[in-house]
């Protein structure tokens, strides 16, 4: 268990490092994928990493406990 939710952390890291991209892409002025799909990229990336987040956190815990 305890090595998914360090599968599910590394997502989120992924997750996050995409959504400041996003951010980055936009604010240069022309994003090279085009400003739909950057859009896009950004609207699921922050809550794909709050969520892979939180789940890792979840089952960490859950190791944990389990270990004790």
């Amino acid at each position: 268990m305890y090595v998914k939710a360090q599968l599910l952390l590394a997502v989120s890291v992924i997750a996050a490092i995409a959504f400041v991209g996003c951010i980055y892409e936009l604010s240069s002025g022309e994003p090279e994928l085009g400003s739909t799909i950057t859009w896009a990229i950004l609207g699921v990336s922050l809550p794909a990493c709050v969520f892979f987040f939180l789940t890792a956190v979840k089952l960490a815990r859950a190791s944990i406990e389990n270990d004790r």
